[in-house]
């Protein structure tokens, strides 16, 4: 029989392909938290803190009946 190996041939492609979806996971992880500056100054250290007061404005009610 020819396809005496392919159950063999599957498991191993389908680990090949667990284990590249597994390394490209980590190498995004690893890039991800690499990318973060570090020149900002931490949340306590902040000397100016913004106050953004949201108000709201309607100025016409349509009714779209």
């Amino acid at each position: 029989m020819i396809y005496g190996n392919a159950p063999m041939m599957i498991f191993i492609l389908a680990t090949g392909y667990l284990f590249t979806v597994y390394l490209l996971l980590a190498l995004a992880k690893r890039t991800t938290q690499k990318a973060v500056p570090r020149n900002f100054p931490a949340p306590s250290q902040e000397k100016h803190q913004q106050k953004l007061a949201v108000t709201p404005k309607v100025s016409e009610v349509v009714n779209s009946q």
